[in-house]
């Protein structure tokens, strides 16, 4: 009895095994597998032009000779001008000291011979971004920081509306210029006759053209009122309306170091980002310390801690603006309403603003 209910027992087990006639067995289940490592965040190379720069404790930047509002030396030999802050505001964002910066004044014919060969660090020197030199020269415009575009300026008795106008005229232009090349363009596209009187330097040009040499000056539309400001009589000449070309202004830098284009950009967009934040060098220090606005907090270095991705302290933005000013107040106190130039905003004006402009910075997040 016993033996026969063993082997029953052992039936069961060895059907309960086999189951069913035709079924298949059930498929073993895989153990969940373990979620991926999360992958390390990127880190740029770090910059050997920063590193150049914190290591000799100055930056070396490029400028104008002398362009009122712009580029110039006050009566105490201090430089001072529009691009001249660009280059305090990068000193300030790199070294936490604005006034760390020594200037070269350079031609426009040497202007990027001199960057190539790395006798300065940063370019700031009322220059296009063409299709020509961003991709032959080994250069980058690290940021458009004044949208601009090429004038005329005549004597007001002349009674001129437009460049159109100029038929048969003497023209000064500078060599070694886009404006050069430009006045040409649209000339030429017009079956208009001119002459054109070549000069070295915008110093030269308004010079010539003061003496009477010849009938129009041209240049950008804030050379031109840079050249205007310091004329023996501003109000004698006008500016037409007519504008021929597209002159995206910016500093410009090495291409083969990306990360030091990097700083540079963001200083110029943290300017940027300040003015439309409400921010201003005023300001700044209460709100680093009261803002609850999280733009705000990561611009000024309170949260998120951006700078060390580019190799700067958390609050290389707060010392910019601090040091140098929001956007706003770099436009108005050097070629602003307010200044000898009293240019309007205009293209230069933030993309909200009442009268919107061109101005469009991203995010910091």
């Amino acid at each position: 009895m016993r033996k026969r209910l063993a082997a029953a027992v052992g039936s069961m087990f060895l059907l309960a095994g086999c189951g069913e006639v035709g079924q298949k067995a059930p498929t073993p289940v895989a153990p969940a597998a373990k979620p991926p490592a999360p992958t390390p965040a990127y880190k740029s190379k770090p910059s050997p032009t920063l590193a150049a720069v914190k290591a000799r404790g100055y930056m070396k930047c490029g400028v104008h000779s002398g362009l009122s509002g712009f580029a110039f030396r006050d009566d105490r030999g201090t430089w001072r001008g529009f691009d001249v802050d660009i280059c305090r505001a990068v000193a300030a964002a790199t070294l936490g000291d604005a006034r760390a910066v020594r200037y070269s004044p350079i031609t426009a014919q040497d202007r990027f011979s001199v960057l190539q060969s790395g006798e300065i660090d940063i370019l700031s020197r009322n220059t296009s971004w063409t299709f020509a030199r961003d991709a032959s020269l080994g250069l980058d415009v690290a940021a458009i920081t004044y949208f601009d575009g090429q004038g005329f300026m005549v004597p007001k008795v002349l009674a001129l509306s437009s460049a159109d106008e100029l038929t048969g005229a003497k023209i000064c232009v500078q060599a070694g210029t886009a404006s050069e090349a430009n006045l040409d363009d649209y000339f030429r596209a017009r079956g208009l006759k001119y002459t054109p009187v070549v000069v070295t330097s915008e110093a030269d040009a308004r010079n010539a053209y003061q003496a009477e040499k010849c009938d129009a000056f041209t240049a950008d539309v804030a050379a031109l009122a840079s050249a205007r400001s310091v004329m023996n009589s501003p109000s004698a000449h006008v500016i037409l309306p007519t504008v021929i070309s597209k002159e995206p202004l910016g500093p410009v830098v090495r291409q083969d170091d990306p990360a030091w284009t990097d700083i540079v950009r963001w200083t110029v967009y943290a300017l940027m980002l300040a003015e439309e934040y409400g921010i201003d060098s005023k300001s700044a220090p209460e709100a680093l310390k009261t803002s609850t606005d999280v733009r705000v907090r990561r611009l000024l270095g309170a949260q998120d801690a951006f700078g060390p991705m580019l190799g700067l302290s958390e609050d290389w933005a707060y010392q910019a603006i601090v040091q140098v000013g929001a956007y706003d107040e770099v436009f108005e106190r050097n070629v602003g309403p307010g200044s000898a130039l009293r240019l309007e905003r205009g293209h230069n004006a933030l993309w909200n603003a009442a009268q919107p402009g061109l101005l469009y910075a991203p995010p910091i997040r």
